[in-house]
């Protein structure tokens, strides 16, 4: 059985009915935002636009769960940031402090409320167990990249217990390893004072979103710490970059703390 004890029962009921009418809410405000102002816009021409969109609404999202935030280092505005990944609130929490685009694996797409988010807000979506496409979505990021825009890429391929950071894959790094745009990596560590995050914040093993979903929203409360720095390309080896970016991530982690 995962984790401790949640919060008492009446309580915890109450949170979740009124976490969930909360976050329909802001679904519903989303999906009418988008259609006003971003559906009937040709997509290429508003990347930006719509990831101030999904920054918006991350933000009202975020606030159903209580989320304390802490941010430190200089925050990226451009260029590619390189970030370890435990749960789909990395998606929430990141997209909360800057306007970006997200790579992802193509499963994401189907996911409730995520998916739905992570489709209208363009992220692009890698299916790693094709060669062909790896290369596409490649392309795909550095036409993000010449557009000014701020890509987030978790190497690790999955979410993790966050106990540590996955090895990193390094497939999707050939634009990183071209050194023309700023490469900056961030730790997200989440933490609580009632649970172990690894057990009812991050979402990994054999883990089911919608269970899941309803489990957090019976905490009060818990916290988050990013942590971003500079990191500069040093190889153009995409697996020589891919752990030296790893490494830099545990050096913010270590030195840091959640």
């Amino acid at each position: 059985m995962k984790g401790s004890s949640p919060p008492s029962f009446p309580a915890s009921l109450w949170r979740v009915i009124f976490g969930l009418l909360w976050l329909s809410g802001v679904v519903a405000g989303a999906f009418g935002d988008y259609l006003l102002h971003y559906a009937f816009r040709h997509k290429g021409s508003i990347r930006l636009l719509r990831a101030h969109w999904l920054q918006r609404h991350c933000r009202l999202a975020l606030d159903i769960f209580r989320l304390q935030m802490r941010v430190s280092g200089p925050v990226p505005q451009g260029g590619l940031l390189i970030s370890n990944h435990q749960s789909y609130l990395d998606v929430l929490v990141l997209s909360s402090i800057m306007p970006v685009v997200f790579v992802s694996k193509r499963e994401l797409k189907y996911w409730p409320f995520i998916g739905w988010l992570a489709q209208l807000a363009g992220t692009l979506f890698v299916d790693r167990r094709r060669r062909t496409q790896v290369g596409q979505t490649n392309s795909e990021i550095q036409s993000a990249l010449d557009s000014g825009l701020l890509v987030v890429l978790f190497p690790e391929g999955t979410s993790s217990d966050g106990r540590g950071v996955l090895p990193f894959r390094s497939a999707l790094l050939e634009p990183a390893a071209r050194r023309t745009h700023p490469l900056t990596v961030s730790c997200i560590q989440y933490a609580m004072d009632d649970g172990d995050p690894a057990s009812e914040v991050c979402y990994w093993g054999d883990d089911v979103f919608f269970p899941h979903l309803l489990n957090l929203l019976k905490w009060r409360g818990f916290r988050v710490s990013v942590h971003f720095s500079p990191a500069p390309s040093v190889t153009t080896d995409r697996k020589e970059l891919a752990r030296h970016l790893r490494s830099e991530i545990l050096r913010l982690r270590e030195t840091n703390g959640p």
